[in-house]
């Protein structure tokens, strides 16, 4: 074996010419790893193709909740509370007495009204049976001596007429005899007529005064009657008691508020609303209604546009009414409304989280074509829903658009579109 005998200072100079050619190596080596790793690094995306369909247009505000029907119970007279018969949160139906006012008093003066009644009601039926008054009878009497008197008149021009036949008698006295039946007979005919007029006359106004007599002392009865039903105070409607201010022993008022009186049954969400967002509302349209407590979400309709602007703060005022029959929903409480408008068919739609802002300010969406490589294209968009949003320009139907990944890949980046079911590493099933 052959032995070759180098410096020192030769070895040293070997040595570093290693080790610097090692140390390009691993960088040369290290360089192309991380560029192979960077090439092999693809965005996985979901894509959703854009579709034609119908999208409403939906207007969000908030409002404040209403009864449907409220009542604030008064008394119509004044009088001491006897007792009161409800509490507050008592469901009551209508024509359920609420409280008793004192009424003895009323009682009695009602009775009293009841025999005047009565009253007039026998001085009506005397008048109606009874006889002719006074007056009618002088002018029956008259009309009895004009009778015996045309009779008188008549006998005598008959005895004459035939005394004058016989040629016992001159014709002048004939011709008087005449002459006094004529009379008698007009006497008689005028006291006739005098007393039929008396009799239709007088006695129908005195029927009509004993007639009105008893209507007078009826609405009297029926009034008194009023007062007494008062002193029972009664629900107009049917609901829940939400205020009972007096107590048994408290005088009252005419006017006076004894309970108020809610029916819940039922809800009104008042939204006032700016004339761009109410221009499209109409009576009947759909709308959901939901509950401050972050409840379920409870459906309702617009039953109510006001045909006037406010002058204050130029809004119109729109009501949304909703079942509440449970009463879970309270008058007073703030809401969130959601009221359909309108409803445009036909329209381009893509998801809602497909839309998304770039660095200029517009809104953009990612397009994969068929190579799978991302698109940016600028959008207008027009209406919007919690899942789908309108696409007016930059999207045509079938394009495929980046409905999850998308956030922060630039134009041009390759992506992977995932499998249906696919989930990301470290995705959980309700991210997808």
């Amino acid at each position: 074996m052959r032995t070759y005998h180098v410096s020192p200072a030769e070895a040293g100079h070997r040595r570093t010419s290693i080790i610097a050619a090692l140390a390009v190596l691993a960088v040369t080596i290290a360089g192309c790893g991380k560029k192979e790793k960077e090439a092999e690094v693809v965005a996985p995306v979901r894509v959703s193709p854009a579709v034609k369909g119908s999208i409403r247009l939906i207007v969000n505000a908030d409002a404040v909740l209403f009864p449907r029907d409220q009542a604030n119970v008064m008394s119509k007279i004044g009088a001491p509370v006897r007792r009161v018969l409800v509490n507050r949160g008592d469901r009551v139906k209508a024509g359920q007495v609420l409280a008793e006012l004192e009424s003895r008093d009323l009682v009695g003066a009602a009775q009293e009204s009841k025999g005047q009644w009565a009253q007039a009601e026998s001085n009506l039926r005397t008048t109606t049976s009874s006889a002719v008054p006074e007056q009618v009878l002088k002018a029956q009497t008259d009309l009895d001596a004009a009778r015996d008197g045309l009779d008188a008149a008549k006998k005598l021009l008959e005895s004459r007429q035939q005394l004058f036949k016989d040629g016992a008698l001159a014709r002048k006295q004939v011709d008087e005899a005449q002459v006094a039946y004529t009379q008698a007979k007009g006497q008689f005919e005028t006291a006739q007529q005098h007393v039929q007029a008396l009799q239709s006359v007088a006695r129908e106004e005195l029927i009509k005064t004993a007639a009105a007599q008893v209507d007078a002392a009826k609405g009297h009865y029926e009034n008194a009657q009023a007062q007494v039903d008062y002193a029972e105070v009664r629900s107009p409607i049917n609901g829940v008691i939400t205020d009972r201010p007096v107590y048994p022993g408290e005088m009252v008022n005419p006017g006076s508020p004894l309970v108020t009186v809610m029916d819940v049954s039922k809800v009104v969400a008042r939204v006032n609303l700016g004339q761009d967002q109410a221009k499209n509302i109409k009576v009947g349209a759909e709308a959901t209604v939901t509950p401050a407590d972050g409840g379920e979400l409870v459906p309702g309709k617009v039953t109510i546009v006001s045909p006037a602007t406010d002058a204050n703060s130029t809004t119109i005022q729109v009501w949304v009414e909703a079942d509440n029959a449970d009463g879970h929903m309270r008058a007073g409480e703030s809401v969130h409304v959601s009221i359909t408008a309108a409803t445009v068919d036909g329209a381009t739609l893509i998801p809602t989280a497909a839309v998304l802002p770039n660095d200029e300010g517009e809104t953009i969406v990612l397009i994969v074509d068929d190579k799978s490589i991302a698109h940016e294209k600028v959008v207008q968009v027009g209406l919007r829903e919690p899942e789908m949003v309108q696409i007016i320009a930059g999207v045509e139907v079938g394009e495929r658009v980046i409905s999850s990944g998308g956030l922060g890949l630039e134009d041009k980046s390759k992506v992977r579109v995932m499998k249906p079911g696919e989930k990301k590493p470290g995705e959980k099933e309700e991210d997808k």
